[in-house]
């Protein structure tokens, strides 16, 4: 934060976004790894939570390390807690001191809930006219649905990701991991940092708005533009690719492999590697189209041949070949290879509760102001004094406000 020095100032490491103060009131996971993402490069998150409790993450379970949640963990690391009752007026009150004195607020409650309590962007900018205020919700802060509470299972499956995810004939499969809270959030932090740079050029605040509807629909690229140039309606196909083939998941001896040839070069150095240089010629397979129109039919005659050898000796020989292919690792694997490790894609961190934890890298590197790890997840109300002393409190204000269970 932009602290004066002394009691409750801290100095931060040069970053992109150093100096740039998060007023930070998310919870779970779409808004909180929005500000996640802003505090890996550099600003400062002040994420305010419910004295009882905190953010709803902190109970999502199990496992739990310590008595704290895994989740939590995973997506506030680089904030400081402020446990605050926004129920109260004088809670709310030290929340307007903190908004005129943030760059940017982020919130995700269901549209509506910040207009109860009075703290809305129109009335936060009239207080701060340059603030960049976010709203990540279930289905944006306008439209028929816009009431409805959001979850990311309700957005996948209301946008077509369920529909094109699985094997075909399969039941309706969401996708493994929480792509629409994930997608809102990194549109989210896009939208701020865009917002953020007209400011910089005008002085103009704005309100950013998006929604995890919106952002698992912009994940539909392939399946969109496919129904928008032919009308037909995209299957799911497993792990076949709707535009390259031979480009999907096979067996091997001892496991499976990932293989993609999609361009013509690829898949005429794929049939050497195979000792198929006749399907070269073959009439369902002379081009890319005709491959993913009888991707079927490829499938059936390329996996007898990748059976015959183990993951180990087929990436081996098509590395050398230069034809992409990868294994297909669980979760634990990811985190032993080396090229994960190389590129910092795990960390470990010390907890004043949980002691030693881990978390995922920054996944994007820059070569003169990069992100930095600097603290893990904060417990609840960890930096609530330290704040309120930044925002011109006195320490016997804070204890008055502690024992009438404004803050805690």
């Amino acid at each position: 934060m932009n602290r004066e020095q002394g009691e409750g100032s801290r100095m931060t490491s040069r970053t992109p976004l150093e100096g740039v103060v998060v007023l930070d009131v998310t919870q779970v996971m779409a808004g909180p790894f929005c500000t996640l993402l802003l505090a890996d490069m550099g600003a400062d998150v002040v994420k305010i939570e419910k004295p009882q409790g905190g953010d709803d993450s902190r109970t999502m379970g199990p496992p739990f390390i310590h008595g704290e949640s895994a989740a939590f963990l995973a997506v506030n690391r680089n904030k400081q807690s402020v446990a605050l009752n926004l129920k109260s007026e004088e809670g709310r009150e030290l929340f307007r001191l903190l908004a005129r004195r943030s760059d940017i607020l982020v919130e995700n409650f269901r549209p509506g809930t910040m207009e109860d309590l009075d703290l809305h962007y129109e009335a936060i900018q009239k207080i701060n006219p340059t603030i960049i205020y976010c709203s990540v919700s279930g289905f944006g802060q306008t439209g028929p649905y816009r009431s409805r509470g959001g979850f990311d299972l309700v957005a996948q499956g209301m946008s077509g990701l369920i529909s094109v995810t699985g094997h075909p004939g399969g039941p309706p499969t969401k996708v493994g991991v929480p792509i629409s809270d994930l997608n809102a959030g990194i549109y989210a932090a896009y939208g701020i940092l865009a917002a953020y740079i007209h400011r910089l050029k005008t002085g103009e605040g704005q309100h950013v708005d998006t929604s995890l509807l919106e952002g698992a629909v912009a994940y539909t690229f392939w399946e969109s533009s496919i129904y928008f140039a032919t009308g037909e309606v995209p299957q799911p196909l497993g792990s076949a690719h709707r535009l390259n083939a031979p480009y999907q998941v096979f067996d091997t001896k001892d496991g499976a492999i990932s293989l993609g040839a999609a361009n013509q070069s690829t898949w005429e150095k794929l049939c050497g590697v195979l000792g198929r240089q006749d399907l070269l010629n073959h009439p369902h397979f002379l081009t890319n189209a005709d491959r993913v129109r009888n991707h079927q039919e490829l499938g059936a005659l390329l996996q007898p041949i990748l059976r015959q050898r183990t993951t180990a000796e087929w990436l081996s020989l098509l590395e050398d070949a230069r034809v992409p292919a990868g294994p297909i690792y669980n979760v634990a694997q990811v985190y032993e290879d080396p090229q994960v490790r190389d590129r910092g894609m795990l960390v470990e961190l010390e907890h004043p509760v949980a002691g030693k934890i881990k978390n995922i890298g920054i996944p994007v590197k820059l070569s003169l102001t990069p992100g930095i790890i600097r603290h893990p997840a904060p417990t609840l109300g960890q930096h609530t004094d330290e704040v309120l002393l930044w925002i011109g409190l006195d320490r016997s204000e804070i204890a008055r406000l502690r024992e009438s269970r404004v803050v805690a």
